[in-house]
């Protein structure tokens, strides 16, 4: 039996990130091969992560970045199955490394492909299962790119938003954060009326039209009342018609005006659970 030290089991934990009886059963196993000991974690990874698979992972971290730029933004979020662990300092980092991954990835799946270390981020995750013994999976992706983008975190990494700007002027850096935050706080559904479902829009109407009924209203009236509702509804779920938090004399877009000829043209929210 090779003997094993401790400065080879602290170089394969810095290597891998496992634990330190993780990393010394691992060499022992593998006669001090580093190479074997490696993949010895990563097999150990996959079992974990096959007997957790259908494990619930709604703690975890969301992170919002951009580029140096400002004119792209991602929002992820890592998921996994405690609070715990989705507070750890090695976790959030590991959720921050990959959204600079994801900055130069066009989707979920090209991100999962990504090289991480010399292991797709796919096969990191499943390392990291392994060495967390919790599933780890990569939960959420939204990718927006504007002449402006700026980004916000809220609740210690429970909710994470972007927002593009039609430019980039005097205040946008301010702006942009202001209207994340808003999106994070009220969860719009839509950025605009356009951009809300037509289901959603048809299921109000009816909603209306019955609470109308209910109230005794005649029927000829019902189409006209409805559409007020609706307008209403707009208000409260479109991030652009909603009243600003920070200001509910005026609508989100009336203060993205307050600094120049700006609209909001995009954003991006995710959250655990």
């Amino acid at each position: 039996m090779a003997k094993i030290t401790a400065a080879e089991v602290n170089k394969l934990r810095k290597i891998t990130g496992a634990g330190m009886m993780d990393c010394k059963n691992a060499l022992v196993e593998s006669e001090g091969n580093f190479d074997l000991a490696i993949e010895i974690l990563r097999k150990k990874g996959q079992k974990v992560a096959a007997k957790r698979a259908d494990r619930d992972s709604s703690e975890g971290a969301a992170i919002a970045i951009v580029n140096n730029d400002k004119t792209s933004g991602v929002v992820i979020v890592l998921g996994c199955e405690t609070d715990f662990v989705g507070k750890n300092d090695n976790f959030v980092n590991l959720a921050n490394e990959l959204a600079k991954i994801a900055l130069n990835s066009a989707s979920k799946e090209e991100l999962l492909n990504a090289d991480f270390g010399g292991l797709t981020v796919a096969e990191k995750l499943i390392e990291q299962t392994g060495v967390i013994g919790e599933k780890i999976e990569l939960s959420s992706f939204e990718k927006i790119d504007a002449p402006f983008v700026g980004s916000y975190i809220h609740g210690g990494n429970k909710i994470a938003t972007i927002v593009g700007l039609s430019a980039n002027i005097d205040g946008a850096d301010v702006v942009a954060k202001d209207v994340a935050m808003q999106a994070a706080a009220m969860n719009p559904i839509a950025l605009n009326e356009e951009g809300v479902d037509a289901s959603i829009i048809e299921k109000e109407i009816e909603i209306a039209k019955d609470q109308l009924r209910q109230e005794g209203k005649p029927e000829a009236m019902l189409d006209k009342i409805a559409q007020g509702k609706i307008k209403r509804f707009f208000k409260d779920n479109t991030l652009v018609n909603q009243a600003f938090i920070k200001d509910s004399k005026q609508t989100v877009a009336q203060y993205v005006k307050t600094i120049g000829d700006l609209e909001v043209v995009s954003y991006s929210r995710v959250a655990l659970g």
